[in-house]
């Protein structure tokens, strides 16, 4: 289980949810940033969940298939692989402004169309994320009982959402605390915005090229 989890804390480096949650703390109103941001990050956990046991069934369906790739030395360098792409991707960067803006639109105050929205952005994240279906491949591929499987991966989406919801914590804080250092660091990041979420690429391509290499080795 703590192997498929690693690949979900790659997945947790969720750069279009937190710059939503960034977005959000900036322009909500006060007194409904923390219920709105509570509503968006309990809805894509939710996505998350509901798509990894979606995906878990479809790899626990093809039995000893999964078990074979997730042993053989392809896996490891199809992560490879997929981490160069990443790279790439990072380095050529690109401006999700207009995307985060059109997200933006319902979340102006707590619904249960916040929870929905959510729940949209972490299927989508899911389904588009190389770690996430790794790490579900590895977890298929245990030999943990299939009890003990299904109900780890309300952990696994936990895990998956644990920086974003940090993220969501922290902007908390700096609402509440303008003037702390916690706010310069903030000012700063969002200066630096580009440079940032290219970092964060290019940290997730390097977890993904390691972690390849680490299995083929």
């Amino acid at each position: 289980m703590l192997h498929a989890l690693t690949y979900a804390f790659v997945d947790a480096v969720n750069v279009l949810l937190i710059g939503v949650l960034v977005a959000l703390a900036m322009m909500a109103a006060a007194g409904r940033y923390a219920r709105v941001a509570a509503l968006l990050v309990f809805g894509d956990w939710l996505g998350v969940l509901l798509t990894a046991l979606v995906v878990l069934l479809a790899f626990d369906s093809l039995g000893q298939f999964v078990k074979h790739i997730v042993e053989s030395a392809l896996f490891g360098i199809l992560l490879i692989l997929a981490g160069l792409v990443s790279l790439v991707l990072a380095i050529r960067g690109g401006d999700s402004s207009p995307l985060i803006n059109r997200i933006l639109e319902p979340l102006r105050s707590p619904s249960p169309l916040t929870v929905v929205v959510g729940a949209v952005l972490g299927a989508i994240q899911s389904l588009t994320s190389v770690p996430f279906f790794a790490g579900l491949a590895v977890l298929s591929a245990s030999d943990i009982p299939a009890v003990q499987r299904y109900t780890g991966l309300f952990l696994y989406a936990t895990v998956a959402l644990s920086l974003p919801t940090l993220a969501a914590l922290f902007l908390g804080l700096v609402r509440w605390a303008p003037g702390s250092p916690l706010r310069r660091l903030f000012d700063v990041a969002r200066a630096h915005k580009d440079l940032v979420v290219r970092g964060a690429g290019i940290l997730v391509a390097a977890l993904l090229i390691g972690i390849g290499i680490l299995h083929v080795v």
